[in-house]
């Protein structure tokens, strides 16, 4: 994701609501600049170096901070850490995030491309 500044900054996201979620909060200083400028880019995905697919989805639009959602957040991180919520590091607890919050990207443009190339017989890319 991609904001004014500019600043660039991975994030583990949730495609809900025609929206992506994410967490934030004190610990990023998403809050500070969506002040100045709430609008932002969200690039997601997905290579495979053996068969050569590559797809990309951009979505462009303005964030907005919303409350914490522990069920949205237990959706969200077990598409990250997996469906066993005992297992996660102690840092995911959904019932310890009291000062996070959602980012929300609606996306106000949509594109997706086909960035897909042939891989060399050796299998390398390059």
């Amino acid at each position: 994701m991609a904001t004014n500044g500019p600043t660039v900054r991975p994030v583990w996201f949730l495609w809900e609501d025609e929206a992506f979620w994410w967490l934030t909060g004190p610990w990023a200083h998403l809050n500070d600049l969506l002040e100045d400028d709430p609008r932002a880019v969200l690039v997601v995905d997905t290579c495979d170096l053996a068969t050569g697919e590559v797809l990309q989805v951009t979505a462009r639009g303005r964030i907005e901070i919303r409350p914490y959602d522990r069920a949205r957040a237990i959706r969200k991180l077990r598409r990250y850490l997996g469906p066993d919520i005992s297992a996660w590091d102690a840092t995911f607890d959904p019932d310890a995030m009291a000062e996070a919050k959602f980012g929300r990207l609606a996306p106000t443009k949509l594109s997706a491309r086909d960035l897909s190339f042939k891989p060399s017989a050796d299998g390398r890319s390059g």
